[in-house]
Formats: structure tokens, sequence, C-alpha cells
């Protein structure tokens, strides 16, 4: 398929920039992880708000996974991930500000390691499957970031386009900007068929359901 073998070739061509924002995004979430070992309160009543905010916003996403209603979690992760997770909170305000975008990003890689960081042989033992999700669904993250430092390295220096107008470099810039993100799309549906198995057939059971 043609516009993903841009948008892999993009992640070539920029291979370094690429690496740095793995970097930066993994190393966050060590860091959300030490504040938590420091203080496992934070995690609790964080994580309370977190779960309380999520069956208000969104119970229809929390019943198909409390019914294991399998299409129905994934249809709906899929969805919630992809539209509001990367394109309304990371890439279009990126469009407009790309810091803004990019900061976005970042701080939800700090918030994961705040609330996930595995404080008691449960929870870790929960998230040895989960992991998984977490790997996929932060690497979407990662290009959606990628594609915001992208656009403001071509706002920034034009001239790395092989474009003199600062115009037509934004608009090579969005261009980029789409093609990464069918990539997103893409590791984003992995992402959700994954964790709605992990959460319906591995996670709950080992738990004790919800």
């Amino acid at each position: 398929m043609k516009p993903l073998k841009e948008a892999l070739q993009i992640l070539r061509d920029n291979r370094r920039l690429y690496l740095a924002v793995n970097l930066i995004y993994y190393g966050l979430v060590v860091v959300g992880a030490i504040v938590t070992w420091l203080s496992s309160q934070l995690q609790t009543s964080s994580s309370t708000m977190v779960q309380e905010s999520f069956e208000t916003v969104l119970p229809g996403v929390v019943e198909a996974y409390r019914s294991g209603h399998f299409l129905s979690a994934v249809a709906q992760t899929f969805t919630i991930n992809f539209l509001l997770g990367s394109l309304m909170v990371i890439t279009l305000p990126a469009c407009f500000f790309p810091p803004a975008g990019i900061l976005v990003g970042f701080l939800r890689a700090f918030l994961w390691g705040l609330l996930l960081a595995p404080t008691t042989p449960q929870f870790g033992l929960l998230m040895i499957p989960h992991g998984i999700t977490l790997l996929l669904e932060g690497q979407a993250y990662i290009l959606a970031i990628f594609a915001a430092c992208r656009l403001g390295q071509v706002l920034v220096w034009p001239e790395s386009t092989g474009l003199t107008s600062r115009w037509r470099a934004y608009l090579a810039g969005l261009r980029e900007t789409v093609l990464i993100n069918i990539l997103v799309a893409c590791v984003l549906l992995a992402s959700a068929l994954w964790e709605a198995f992990e959460v319906i057939y591995v996670v709950t059971p080992l738990a004790g359901g919800w």
C-alpha cells in the first residue's frame, strides 16, 4: 500500500528524530513510575479519579468490557484512542501550534507511569499482559508526536523539505502528518484488538471480575 510505504519512508528518513521521541516518551513513563513508587498514595487517588471519570464519560466502553462484548470493545477502544487520544489532543493542536500536541503527548507518558507502575505484586501480575497494550498504544502516540515534531521542523526550517516557501513547507508537513496517521491508525487497531482480548479474557479473570 503506497501511503504506508511513504509513511515508513518518512520514519527512515528521520530515524534520529523518531528515536529521540521514543527515548523521551518511555523516559517520562519511567519518571512517572518513580514518582509513584516514592508516593504510592498518589497512584491510588489518581487511579480512583480516572476510573470514576471514565465510567461517567464513557459508560458504553466500560459496559462493553464488563459484558465481554469483544467486537464492541475493540471498535469503541479504537475509535476513542484514535479520534480522541490521537487526533483531537495531539494532531489537531499540532496543526496550529506543534509544541501543543508534543507537550500533551509527553504529558500522557508521564501520567501512564504515574498510574500504571506495578506497585504491588498483584498489580504487577496484571500488568504483564497489559504491557503489550501499553507498548502498542504508546507506539501509536509516539508516531503522532513524531508527526507533530516533523511539522514543527518544517515550519522552523522549511528548506529541509527542499522548499523555500514556508507555506508550501507547511502543506508538505501536513501531508506527512496524514501519512503518519495512517500508521497510527494501524497500530491503534492492533492495540485495540489485543487490549480487548487481554482485558476480557486475561486480566478480568485474574482480577476476579469487575
